[in-house]
């Protein structure tokens, strides 16, 4: 039995769970000086002993005391070990490090002499921002027998300095990033049920699929099955299963933090570690807790459910990768401090960002007339809530996926200890036809920062993700004579700068329009933009 699972936790060297996540869009982070590798399995933090109240029914799979951090009264100006990194207890100091810098798409900006933010990316402005087609998949030959194909595929894509991978049906296929062709394939024996684009430093990540391909007889196996996989090398690492009592669990989502994989679904939640694919956590068979998702990325945060007296109780907790142990624990409420079955609009939930910690929930459960999205600013160290955003449905354009894709959220990136979210689309005037709008959000305050980035006459503009300090946008146009564009976005400022331009011949914007940001994944890196659904692929580059 793993520590935090009942066992005692063992003081160790204090190492840094989250060190090797890797940024799944920086296509040169392994290349330069050698780094030796990491430990397969980090010793579990030790924590201080602490009394205090627990968040709510837990236990179960995973160890559910929490811990916090001890403060010694009277120092101004302290440093807190915490994961083999400093912590700076900030006091007003301009040169502080901010610990809230991070995001789900990179690190944050930097600190000016003068004391004021500045946005900083990896993203390098092209010499020549006109780009041309790349490729199709399937070519436009091939067209009409894919789609006459049986059954879609469930979205998935990454980027890896060596290749553009994407998901089929029963199968995971590596091409080359600027022509297309195939260069190695990984079978599956069933159908792909669940992906995550997080990936580890070395471009290992997991997917969850069926055992086998359905027949007349058992139309369906249940996506039982969990494996690693090497997105460079083009192979499989392991796959394996976890029991609930005497029944394997089917899951429903997956993600990757630091070394480790988890998995989760209406049968509880377990994890393994990426590299070997020994168990790190799965549930007990009588526990009347489990953990529904998780979302990974910088931190691994878990979705808790529990039932209590008939009552349906969700808790997101931040948890150690490693051991499972809970760091911190915020119990979903409807604002009016009511939580569970009885209070709509807070069963299903989804995480948009784990550093800083971003939930959503569909707030048009709880008003009735799916009226758009609420965004819940939490602090991952307290689990207290920060602020909330309200964001209507008549007047933002983003969509978070809180039912079956809990890390699915489009058009709306979280960095720097902002919300960024796209307006909903208005006439913009003399003709021009549909645009509108990026505009910022305080995590701190919940307030607009007053700041916005306009997609401009004749283009609709959506986030797509951060890239550290600076937000990346595509700008689409309803117009033939334009093909998208692919922007930057200053974090602070929100000035923009273009670093794509797609062509404008009279084929590509068709199959644009088809593949709209809120239905299609949209990979942008140094010069190159995949767009992918279902069974097509679009890709441009600059080069």
């Amino acid at each position: 039995m793993p520590p935090g699972h009942g066992s005692p936790v063992r003081p160790g060297p204090q190492l840094d769970p989250y060190a090797q996540l890797q940024n799944p869009y920086d296509w040169n982070s392994d290349h330069g000086v050698p780094q030796a590798p990491p430990p397969l399995h980090h010793p579990p933090l030790h924590r201080p002993p602490v009394h205090r109240p627990p968040a709510g029914p837990g236990g179960g799979g995973r160890r559910s005391n929490a811990w916090w951090a001890v403060v010694v009264a009277g120092v101004v100006a302290a440093a807190l070990i915490v994961g083999g990194g400093v912590l700076y207890v900030n006091s007003g100091d301009k040169g502080a490090k901010d610990d809230t810098a991070g995001s789900a798409g990179g690190t944050g900006g930097q600190v000016d002499a003068g004391g004021a933010t500045t946005s900083k990316g990896s993203e390098n402005v092209p010499a020549r921002t006109a780009a041309r087609l790349l490729f199709q998949i399937p070519s436009p030959k091939d067209k009409d027998k894919a789609e006459a194909a049986v059954g879609a595929a469930v979205p998935g894509s990454w980027l890896t300095g060596k290749a553009y991978v994407r998901t089929g049906v029963a199968e995971i296929t590596g091409h080359d990033p600027d022509k297309g062709t195939k260069l190695w394939t990984i079978p599956l024996p069933g159908r792909v049920c669940a992906v995550t684009g997080h990936t580890t430093k070395d471009h290992l990540t997991a997917i969850v699929h069926e055992p086998a391909m359905p027949t007349r007889a058992k139309p369906t196996h249940g996506c039982t099955q969990v494996s690693a996989l090497d997105l460079d090398a083009g192979r499989k690492l392991w796959t394996g299963s976890a029991l609930r009592g005497d029944a394997p669990i089917r899951f429903d989502n997956v993600t990757v933090s630091a070394n480790t994989v988890a998995v989760g679904g209406a049968g509880g939640g377990a994890a393994f570690d990426i590299a070997s694919g020994t168990a790190l956590w799965t549930p007990k068979a009588n526990d009347s807790c489990h953990d529904a998702g998780y979302g990974g990325g910088p931190k691994l945060v878990a979705l808790r459910e529990c039932r209590s007296n008939g009552r349906l109780q969700l808790d997101v907790q931040t948890i150690d990768p490693q051991s499972g142990q809970v760091i911190s624990a915020y119990r979903m409420t409807d604002g009016n401090g009511n939580a569970g079955i009885e209070s709509p609009g807070i069963e299903n939930v989804g995480i948009v960002s784990t550093d800083p910690l971003v939930v959503a929930t569909d707030a048009g459960a709880a008003a009735g007339d799916g009226g758009g999205t609420d965004f819940f600013s939490i602090d991952g160290r307290t689990g207290k809530l920060r602020t909330r955003i309200s964001a209507p449905g008549e007047q933002y354009a983003a969509q978070c996926d809180v039912i079956s894709r809990i890390e699915r959220c489009s058009q709306v990136a979280v960095g720097k200890d902002r919300l960024y979210l796209p307006t909903k689309e208005h006439d913009g005037g003399d003709g021009t036809g549909p645009t509108n709008e990026i505009v910022a959000f305080d995590l701190t305050t919940g307030r607009r920062t007053g700041q916005r980035a306009d997609a401009g006459d004749g283009y609709v503009i959506s986030p797509l993700r951060m890239d550290g300090g600076n937000v990346l946008a595509y700008k689409r146009s309803p117009y033939a004579a334009k093909g998208g564009q692919v922007v930057t976005v200053d974090g602070v400022t929100l000035e923009q700068t273009r670093l794509l331009e797609n062509p404008a011949t009279a084929a590509v914007p068709d199959v644009e329009a088809d593949l709209l940001p809120q239905r299609a994944e949209y990979l942008y890196s140094q010069g190159r933009l995949y767009i992918s659904a279902a069974n097509r692929v679009i890709a441009y580059g600059t080069g």
